[in-house]
C-alpha cells in the first residue's frame, strides 16, 4: 500500500525526541542483558523476567532523535520510513476518529502519542529497544517504535518487507490504544497466557483492528487536501501483511527459538490465529466483528 503523493504531512504528529522517564534499573547485569531477556520473553511467551533482580537504583536511557522535519507529502512517505510513520499515524487518526463515531461504539477517539526512535528509550512501561519490539504503553497512552525493528522483522522473523507490512505493525499497536479507550485493559487481565487466554484475545483483537484500519484507509481523506491518505492495497500487499502477522505468531517464534511450541505459554496467538483475525477486520471493516471476548474459542 502506498500513500497518495499529494497528501500533506504534519511532522509534529510523531514524537522523536527520545527524552524519557527514569525507571527502576536491574542490578547484577547490563542494560543489554535486561533488554535481551525482556525481548525473548515478549516474542516467545516464555517468562524469563525472574532472572532479573530488582533494585531501588534508577537509570535512564538515551535515544538518537529521528528527523521528521522534512516529511511534508505522501511522496516523502513513500520513500522514507520515518515519513511513512507520520503518514500512517495521521491515517490511523482519521480512520479511527471517523469509525468510532460512525459505528456507534459509544466511545470517542483520543489521540495517542507516537514515539519513534533509534537505539533505546525510557517509557512509563520500562526501557525499550527493537529487542522488545514495538509496543503500546497504557501508562502514557503512547505507541513506541524503534525503526530498526522493520529490518529485524524481515531478517530475523521472516516477515514481509512491504510497506503495508510496516503499516500493519503500527496499526496493530494503535489497536491496543483503541482497546484502552474501550476499557479492555480494565476489564481483562491481559497478562494471562495460553491459546485462549486474555493475552492472546487482546492481541488478536488488535490484529483485527489493524484490519479494520486497512479496510477504511483508502476511503478516508486527508482533511487538508480531501485526497484519501492511501491507495487501495493490491493483493500482493495484503499478502505481505498477512505473511507478517503469521511470521510473528507465537508458534512460529517458539519453534524458531526453542525448537517446539507450547500453546499454554502463548501471549500473542498462533500464525493462523493472527492472520485470520487480521483478515476478518480487513474483510468487514466492522469493529464489532473484532470481539474476541464473547466467543468460546478464538
Amino acid at each position: 500500500m502506498s500513500f497518495n503523493d499529494n497528501i500533506r504531512l504534519d511532522p509534529s504528529r510523531v514524537g522523536t525526541s527520545g527524552a524519557g522517564r527514569k525507571i527502576a534499573g536491574a542490578s547484577g547485569g547490563s542494560l543489554l542483558g535486561v533488554l535481551l531477556i525482556l525481548g525473548f520473553s515478549y516474542f516467545t511467551g516464555i517468562d524469563l523476567t525472574s532472572l532479573l533482580s530488582t533494585s531501588s537504583d534508577t537509570s535512564s536511557t538515551s535515544s538518537s532523535a529521528v528527523d521528521t522535519s522534512t516529511c511534508q507529502t505522501g511522496q516523502d512517505a513513500n520513500t522514507r520510513v520515518e515519513c511513512r510513520m507520520v503518514a500512517t499515524a495521521q491515517s490511523l487518526d482519521a480512520v479511527w476518529k471517523t469509525q468510532l463515531s460512525a459505528q456507534d461504539t459509544g466511545v470517542a477517539y483520543q489521540l495517542p502519542d507516537f514515539q519513534i526512535f533509534t537505539n533505546s528509550i525510557s517509557t512509563a512501561c520500562g526501557n525499550a529497544t527493537s529487542a522488545v519490539g514495538p509496543f503500546y504503553c497504557p501508562g502514557d497512552s503512547t505507541v513506541y517504535l524503534d525503526l530498526g525493528f522493520f529490518d529485524d522483522m524481515v531478517s530475523k522473523y521472516g516477515a514481509s518487507d512491504s510497506v503495508l507490512a510496516q503499516e500493519y505493525v503500527v496499526a496493530h499497536e494503535w489497536g491496543h490504544h483503541i482497546q484502552n479507550i474501550q476499557g479492555v485493559f480494565r476489564a481483562h487481565d491481559t497478562r494471562e497466557s495460553g491459546e485462549q487466554g486474555a493475552g492472546v484475545r487482546s492481541e488478536l483483537q488488535a490484529d483485527c483492528y489493524a484490519g479494520v484500519w486497512m479496510h477504511w484507509a483508502a476511503n478516508t481523506p486527508d482533511p487538508s487536501t480531501g485526497t484519501p491518505f492511501l491507495k487501495t492495497p493490491t493483493a500482493d500487499q495484503v499478502l505481505g501483511a498477512l505473511q507478517t502477522a503469521q511470521a510473528i505468531g507465537d508458534d512460529r517464534l517458539q519453534e524458531k527459538y526453542q525448537g517446539s511450541s507450547n500453546p499454554e505459554t502463548w501471549t500473542h496467538g498462533s500464525a493462523q490465529q493472527r492472520a485470520t483475525w487480521l483478515q476478518r477486520g480487513l474483510d468487514s471493516g466492522d469493529i464489532s466483528t473484532c470481539d474476541t471476548w464473547s466467543i468460546p474459542r478464538v
